[in-house]
């Protein structure tokens, strides 16, 4: 990708597959957890937004990442997460070994969980 995206569907679309199609399951996955969340593109990554940063996405050229933003939640997944290289706010992961449905939608929630604690 050499042009910043504008949103979801240009940073997509910039994609060869198999990435567009993990990271648009991905999306996917996303909206369905928080159908609320704002789309955008922040640090010229996909993200989602609802009372604050929520998570975001991306791809790299051995990975694609999914964004989790928050050490707490990733700590409290932690045991969920040990087939995947993780950081303290994102899990690394291929098209051919994608984030269980499940799991992300478990994130989401925590994420939205977290966001909504700290909007009071």
């Amino acid at each position: 990708m050499t042009d910043r995206p504008i949103d979801h569907d240009s940073f997509l679309a910039a994609l060869d597959e198999p990435a567009h199609s993990a990271l648009q399951s991905l999306r996917t996955h996303i909206r369905a957890a928080a159908p609320e969340a704002e789309e955008y593109i922040g640090y010229g990554v996909p993200a989602f937004r609802q009372n604050g940063a929520l998570v975001s996405y991306g791809a790299a050229k051995a990975h694609l990442s999914f964004y989790v933003q928050s050490p707490a939640v990733m700590a409290a997944f932690a045991h969920q997460l040990t087939a995947f290289k993780t950081s303290k706010g994102a899990i690394a992961f291929t098209p051919d070994h994608p984030i269980p449905a499940p799991l992300i939608k478990q994130l989401v929630q925590a994420r939205l969980t977290e966001n909504q604690s700290r909007k009071k």
